[in-house]
């Protein structure tokens, strides 16, 4: 294609070259006798009228094979000079003034001076004044009778007239070629893109067909048949990354479900099995490292933790992705579910029970050779939390959790420890005075946030009838999206709380939620309930019930 490119621009500047050197002399044909222009179909007119002397000028110009003999004006005729300084450039000569221009290298040379009275001879024009018509493209050749007949005003007419005929050959001539230089290029792009996506595409099915270790694992089980395998009694963080890799490149995304902080979530299919698909920015390869280091934490496997596949990087040829691959959960998130649904008090319960059964493993440590660091989510809120089939919930999105370090007694931070979403931020995050070398702070900033999604849960649950539209914590004293400091006002200043309506103390287990709540977002972050203290209490109010 580059080889087509060149041979067209060669084309190209050729028959520029060619168009300007043939507008220029054809435009240099008019005749200019006595600073009047005098063209071929005039000149007829004006022999009727022309005096002697004219029409002994006159004839200088017919044909060569037509010519009388040379009158020589007197006095001398003085003419233009451009080889002539020493005289101010101008010469006198008893025969012609001629002007002519010359076509080199692209281009216009023009020379304007005396005909020498030695090239004049008997019933011949000046040698100076013939042109051969084979080389009227390289060159041309006008002389003239007058007084400085051979001036600026011809030339400049003949470059003018010149011009104008190239603009407008040039116009056709580039429209012409851009259009086909355009298609061609064109094609030679969809030609690469199809080679290149085939190519790409037998490269994948090449690496997952001659990777015996991976088709031997892979081969007619499900994504949690293998897990369960590769997983059960040895404390596994997960798929091996051999496998997660195959797992990852032979998916295929079927629809976008959501976005988050760092990229896009996508529905995506795998052997007919449904599998979700977070897709970060290679910008953002930190978030993604980080997260899928979470979760491949020992032991951090959990029915109420969202399930974590694979993980791997993607290059579209465009850019290169970083992928997450999690389990799929159609009901979407806790947030989506509750915009659009009620809930009973069994349900409320299964809901509440499994998000603090979840919070609790995760704050939780497991000592031993192969045991799990204690993680604090740092973003915990009902759109990182994904509604099961049963109802139960399983909580997501850890690309900011923090790991404690049981034997420094050290916590694995960014530099910055205020993070997450500025509604759910406990007061201590909020003023800044959280202890980031203590990993209890986090993880009691983790259940004030807790305790605002047990009211938005709460709110939407239905008896007999009533109950709330759903709203997103503080709806009525902020904006929808908050600053820190509106929020540092109402939360640390006010000391506000969601509002508890009247009528949850008539039942009983709305009641009991309440209570839960309100331990949950204390002031005093000592004050509030750990995590596995919630787990329980909410298990004894689903027996009661």
């Amino acid at each position: 294609m580059k080889l087509a490119a060149g041979i067209i621009l060669l084309i190209f500047c050729q028959t520029l070259n060619e168009a300007n050197a043939a507008a220029a002399f054809r435009s240099a044909e008019s005749h200019y006798i006595n600073d009047v222009e005098v063209t071929e179909n005039s000149i007829e007119d004006d022999v009727k009228t022309e005096s002697p002397a004219k029409a002994s000028r006159r004839r200088i110009f017919e044909s060569p094979f037509n010519t009388t003999d040379i009158v020589t004006p007197k006095p001398k005729l003085k003419c233009h000079c451009d080889t002539c300084p020493e005289t101010n450039f101008i010469c006198e000569t008893e025969t012609l003034c001629f002007t002519s221009v010359e076509i080199k290298n692209g281009r216009e040379i023009v020379q304007y001076r005396c005909v020498p009275e030695t090239s004049v001879l008997k019933d011949r024009l000046p040698i100076q004044c013939l042109m051969s018509k084979q080389k009227e493209k390289e060159y041309n050749v006008r002389c003239c009778g007058t007084d400085f007949c051979n001036n600026d005003v011809l030339t400049t007419t003949l470059k003018e007239r010149n011009f104008k005929s190239n603009d407008m050959i040039n116009w056709d001539i580039v429209c012409y070629l851009v259009v086909v230089t355009s298609l061609l290029c064109c094609l030679a792009f969809v030609t690469y893109l199809v080679f290149w996506r085939r190519k790409k595409c037998t490269g994948i099915k090449t690496l997952a067909i001659d990777d015996s270790e991976c088709d031997k694992i892979l081969h007619g089980h499900m994504i949690q048949n293998m897990i369960e395998v590769t997983t059960s009694g040895s404390g596994s963080s997960g798929l091996p990354l051999l496998v997660q890799r195959s797992i990852a490149r032979q998916i295929q995304l079927v629809e976008i479900i959501g976005k988050g902080r760092f990229g896009e979530v996508y529905r995506g299919k795998w052997r007919g099995e449904n599998v979700a698909v977070k897709i970060f920015s290679s910008r953002e390869e930190c978030s993604w490292f980080r997260e899928a280091e979470i979760y491949q934490t020992v032991m951090l496997r959990h029915e109420n933790i969202l399930g974590f596949i694979a993980a791997d990087n993607k290059d579209n040829g465009t850019w290169t992705q970083l992928w997450l691959v999690t389990d799929y959960h159609e009901n979407g998130s806790l947030f989506d579910f509750l915009t659009v649904s009620t809930v009973d008090t069994k349900t409320m319960l299964t809901m509440a029970l499994s998000i603090a059964t979840g919070l609790a493993h995760l704050h939780m440590d497991i000592v031993g050779t192969n045991g799990k660091p204690a993680i604090a989510h740092r973003d915990l809120k009902t759109k990182n939390i994904l509604v099961k089939s049963n109802l139960s919930c399983a909580i997501g999105d850890l690309g900011l959790a923090v790991r404690h370090d049981v034997k420094n007694d050290t916590v694995d931070i960014p530099s910055t420890h205020r993070v997450g979403t500025k509604r759910y931020m406990a007061p201590e995050v909020l003023e800044d005075t959280i202890n980031s070398n203590q990993f209890d702070s986090f993880k009691r900033a983790d259940v004030y946030a807790f305790g605002l999604i047990l009211w938005e849960i709460a709110r939407r649950c239905n008896i007999n009838g009533t109950y709330d539209e759903y709203q997103l914590p503080y709806f009525d004293v902020v904006q929808p999206d908050p600053t820190i400091e509106e929020m540092r006002k109402v939360v640390c200043v006010d000391n506000q709380r969601p509002n508890v309506p009247h009528r949850w103390h008539s039942n009983g287990v709305l009641h009991n939620i309440a209570k839960v709540m309100r331990e949950c977002w204390y002031q005093n972050p000592a004050a509030r309930l750990t995590a596995l203290r919630i787990k329980k209490t909410l298990a004894n109010i689903g027996s009661d019930d």
